[in-house]
């Protein structure tokens, strides 16, 4: 990609939003539901197994020709939240998506209420294997499934409803300009550039950015208090009807891990808070600070961190991927040559990052906001290996296409540790190791320490909620508390950051999938030991982990590298390798 090269080209999937073959795609959609419907609602039970089979596999067809045009809708809409033509289109894709499920609802409900012995022989055809998982991840949620007409109320109202309150939250976080005065001259910067600047050598300049950044948030707190309650309130009184005895259960049900299971996972991490406070008094210690706060988490640790081009940060990406296996490379280096990246922030352009795969049949697209830090260098790996997992799980049908949310953080967490140890391993330089072993311990304890805090939060906001509206001052409290208990008195937390929360698009996007990251975390910490230590012979299990997309739990996707996550000591050996760099950190000091 040249410097004229950086946003992504869209028209591989269209050519225009006004183009004649998205509209007559669009226009296409409601007609095939209806004519879908018309066949088969009410009827499911009484076809042979071989029609039901057949049903299945005309329902994912359907799934895949929708999914190009929303996502084009969505990329859209991600690139630029103030285009008038981008808003509308994403607007009446959200509609039309909202009305095609309530007519395409109803075959799920039937083929959950299947009788055990037809939905066995279905299961036992020899072309039915590949929808095994999928049939039986449906049947799971029968205990708490309504009827076909009051799914579909639900359905209809959430347009209107949590859908709404969604939108609301990304068009006004996309929609923040802010202005702050660096190196002697008042500047306007976007959320994702204040943000980089946490990065920046100067504590002064990390505290102001921050606090610019969450008053921002502070000064539209009606409008995220608002999102926040009716988001709580909105899931809890659905759980409510469908008789969950938790608000993270139907989460944990769809990830196929047990409550208990998580509850154990976020415990190990909490039982080892020690190690990331030991590494905050060790931050103070090469800062020359008595105590860190919150803002010097990610500071750099040498005189003047080094800053990246675009073209050396995707050179360094693709070489760490290219190093593992050649034709991994070559998949992420096409996500730069065929312009399915979208690199530099800019307001109106959704914050942080994201890789978007589509179905098996369409090339996935990631989003960063490139600003030159170490850290985006990771963010790249990381974001490269979601969409090599898309790549490699294109060998499923669309409705095995996506791994659980347990999974969906593997490849990219393990692409950033490739990263990382090959920079690790070429570098000699005692102050840069020492930074490259900052930036990764701080990245291990972002994504299981502060997921864990996340999660925990999310539980809490959700509890309280089902007694009453929360105050902006009371959601501030429980956000501090919780994250009271990671830095303990070895960080200071600043004051505005009792608006820390406001911010966090996983709350209002996809709830608790947080602790999906310290899932992932901890089990590539296990694979990329086992491949340290097995070298060539590891790589076709992990291989086969990627390819398998959706179409196996995830415990037997695991199981495929050679990894048992229900050994009672999984968890903790990912702390221990972290304990590992925080000595290996102390060596260089």
């Amino acid at each position: 990609m040249t410097t004229t090269d950086l946003t992504w080209n869209t028209a591989l999937l269209y050519p225009a939003p006004d183009s004649q073959l998205l509209e007559s795609e669009l226009a296409s959609f409601e007609t095939m539901a209806a004519d879908f419907r018309d066949r088969y609602f009410e009827k499911t039970a009484e076809l042979e197994p071989d029609v039901i089979l057949s049903a299945v596999q005309e329902y994912e067809a359907m799934q895949v020709k929708m999914s190009k045009a929303f996502c084009y809708a969505h990329l859209l809409f991600a690139d630029d939240s103030g285009n008038g033509m981008y808003l509308a289109l994403s607007q009446r894709c959200s509609e039309l998506g909202n009305r095609l499920s309530q007519n395409l609802l109803f075959f799920e409900l039937e083929l959950m209420n299947l009788p055990d012995s037809l939905f066995e022989t279905i299961c036992a055809l020899p072309e039915a294997g590949k929808y095994v998982h999928f049939l039986t991840g449906i049947r799971k949620y029968h205990p708490f499934t309504l009827k076909e007409n009051e799914e579909r109320l639900i359905t209809r109202k959430e347009l209107t409803g949590m859908r709404a309150f969604v939108k609301l939250f990304d068009e006004l976080s996309a929609s923040f300009s802010y202005r702050m005065e660096l190196d002697g001259e008042e500047q306007d910067f976007t959320g994702e550039e204040l943000l980089s600047l946490l990065h920046h050598t100067s504590p002064d300049v990390r505290f102001r950015a921050f606090t610019t950044f969450l008053e921002k948030h502070r000064d539209n707190g009606i409008v995220y208090n608002a999102v926040f309650n009716n988001m709580a309130l909105d899931h809890g009184q659905e759980m409510e009807l469908r008789g969950y005895t938790s608000p993270i259960q139907p989460t944990n049900i769809g990830n196929e891990i047990p409550d208990e299971a998580v509850e154990h996972l976020m415990a190990v991490t909490e039982a080892n808070f020690g190690l990331a406070q030991e590494y905050f008094r060790l931050k103070a210690k090469m800062l020359g600070m008595e105590r860190i706060r919150n803002t010097d988490v990610y500071a750099p640790v040498v005189e003047s961190e080094r800053k990246y081009t675009f073209d050396e940060a995707r050179e360094m990406v693709v070489a760490s991927y290219a190093a593992y296996d050649p034709e991994l490379g070559r998949i992420v280096a096409a996500f730069f040559d065929e312009r399915r990246v979208d690199v530099m922030p800019r307001t109106g352009k959704s914050g942080g990052a994201f890789a978007m795969g589509i179905s098996p049949e369409a090339p996935p697209f990631l989003l960063l906001n490139f600003t030159g830090t170490l850290r985006d260098l990771a963010t790249i790996a990381h974001e490269a290996g979601h969409g090599l997992h898309f790549v490699l799980a294109q060998k499923q049908s669309m409705l095995n296409y996506h791994a659980p949310l347990p999974l969906a953080e593997t490849a990219s967490v393990f692409g950033e540790m490739l990263l990382t140890r090959e920079l690790l391993d070429k570098e000699h330089d005692p102050v840069v190791r020492r930074s490259l072993l900052c930036a990764k311990i701080e990245d291990i304890i972002a994504t299981t320490f502060r997921q864990t805090v996340l999660t925990r939060f999310e539980l809490r906001l959700h509890a309280e909620r089902k007694n009453g509206l929360l105050s902006s001052d009371r959601i501030g409290e429980i956000w501090l508390e919780e994250n009271g208990r990671l830095f303990g008195d070895a960080v200071e937390m600043i004051p505005a950051y009792t608006w820390g929360w406001s911010y966090i698009s996983h709350f209002i996007h996809s709830r608790f999938y947080c602790y999906s990251y310290t899932f992932a975390e901890l089990l590539v910490l296990a694979l990329f030991q086992k491949y340290r230590e097995e070298g060539e012979s590891f790589k076709p299990g992990y291989r086969q982990l990627l390819e398998s997309g959706g179409a196996l739990s995830p415990a037997d996707t695991a199981r495929l590298a050679g990894i048992d996550i229900t050994a009672g000591d999984f968890w903790q050996k990912g702390y221990d390798f972290l304990g590992g760099l925080i000595e290996e950190l102390k060596a260089t000091i």
